[in-house]
């Protein structure tokens, strides 16, 4: 998870606002492969919006090929309602850039059978091929989107029932009056936030510190439903300092530090760039070509057991170029039982200096740098003893010397001592 941490409100908006647009613009969508994006409402993202807004009016970006999806409404409030999330989007975002009314979907909580429209919302997210960016506030008990404190963090897309808590905060929306906010809402579920390729969840004020620390700091807890986001592979949280007030000092250090050297690296995220592009680019990426490899090498006319060629580089030896390799362990614990170096017989790598006894490579030459026990056994290097007992050519792997004595080689010294 990355946070990315902001003096004040503006900045934090400034950036999740400004991250939308990049992202939006690096997708380059098109009428055939749309950028879909998940939107909240509420008073979190009112900034950010105002800020894409002057995106679009800059010519920044273009919403003409852009799909939406919102996260929730209220059941039972007129669409027309100053305070219903239809209002609230039209008059906030949408009627101020070119998205495409066709491409707007917002729940209707007046519909006659809301289960269905429920599961119609979630096969038509499906239809667009899924969400590419969530957009996410929370509120101060932690939820996300009407995912209230004890939901499912499996669930979709349904109705749910409004906490009194939140009935209570929205209530300054309906002019104080607690009992004109809708108890029910229809909303988008844990899991299909979790399905979006990206999160970004915008965090503000000192009211909603807890939230976040218990999102940040602490485990997975379906009473915080914001703290779902840590099973999500590309989750970012953006907050302003008043929202870090219940988190740890070192906490906030570490990810400042983090997002420092990631700038001095070029990027703010770490997003993989194939969900960055279009389905039609990443579906065919660019590979570079891989140089051409000398693979001519003697055939070895058998193997005992389960054998996996390999083709590796010659750090040390010009000549040959490359070593084919053959009879590599089947397991990563195993080692091997014998080596041979191309095109020498048992004379030549006993006069190369190594010495073998039952086909066990008891030296190799002390050139090579020795290297951790964990990998000591698997890196191979072409340099070894003798090939097979008839004197013809062999290719088996040499591996590079362990740094510690194997626990056969420690308990023949143990015996030597015993015997002394």
């Amino acid at each position: 998870m990355r946070l990315i941490i902001r003096d004040d409100e503006e900045q934090a908006s400034g950036f999740v606002a400004n991250y939308i647009v990049d992202r939006i613009r690096t997708f380059a969508p098109t009428a055939e492969h749309p950028f879909v994006l998940g939107l909240p409402t509420g008073s979190s993202p009112l900034n950010v919006y105002a800020r894409l807004v002057e995106a679009y009016r800059q010519k920044r970006v273009s919403f003409a090929n852009v799909i939406t999806f919102n996260m929730d409404e209220y059941v039972g409030l007129a669409r027309d309602h100053p305070e219903s999330y239809h209002t609230f989007m039209w008059t906030n975002f949408f009627s101020h850039v070119d998205v495409r009314p066709e491409n707007v979907h917002l729940l209707n909580g007046n519909a006659p059978d809301l289960e269905a429209e429920c599961a119609q919302y979630e096969q038509t997210i499906r239809d667009c091929g899924g969400i590419d960016l969530f957009l996410a506030g929370i509120g101060e008990d932690g939820h996300i989107a009407f995912n209230e404190p004890g939901s499912s963090l499996v669930s979709r897309t349904r109705v749910k029932t409004l906490a009194y808590d939140t009935i209570r905060v929205n209530s300054r929306f309906f002019g104080g009056d607690v009992d004109a906010v809708p108890r029910c809402a229809l909303t988008v579920g844990v899991q299909t936030v979790l399905d979006a390729r990206e999160v970004v969840a915008i965090v503000l004020g000192p009211r909603k510190a807890l939230a976040l620390q218990k999102c940040i700091e602490e485990g997975i807890n379906h009473m915080w439903t914001l703290s779902s986001l840590q099973l999500h592979p590309h989750p970012m949280v953006v907050c302003d300092e008043d929202a870090t007030l219940e988190l740890r000092v070192k906490t906030v250090k570490y990810f400042k530090s983090i997002e420092q050297v990631a700038r001095t690296q070029g990027f703010e995220q770490a997003l993989p760039t194939r969900l960055r592009q279009r389905p039609d680019v990443r579906g065919n990426p660019v590979v570079p070509k891989a140089p051409a490899l000398n693979t001519s090498v003697p055939t070895v006319s058998s193997a005992s057991g389960t054998t996996t060629p390999l083709i590796i580089p010659s750090p040390i030896k010009p000549t040959p170029s490359f070593v084919l390799v053959h009879g590599a362990p089947d397991t990563p614990d195993a080692s091997p039982t014998m080596a041979s170096k191309i095109g020498l017989n048992a004379a030549a790598a006993a006069a190369n200096g190594a010495t073998t006894s039952t086909g066990i490579i008891a030296d190799i030459d002390s050139d090579f740098d020795l290297i951790p026990d964990r990998m000591g056994d698997r890196i191979p290097v072409p340099n070894g003893a003798a090939s097979s007992a008839n004197g013809n050519l062999g290719v088996v792997p040499v591996y590079r010397r362990r740094l510690t004595p194997t626990p056969e080689q420690q308990q023949q010294k143990s015996l030597g001592r015993v015997g002394a």
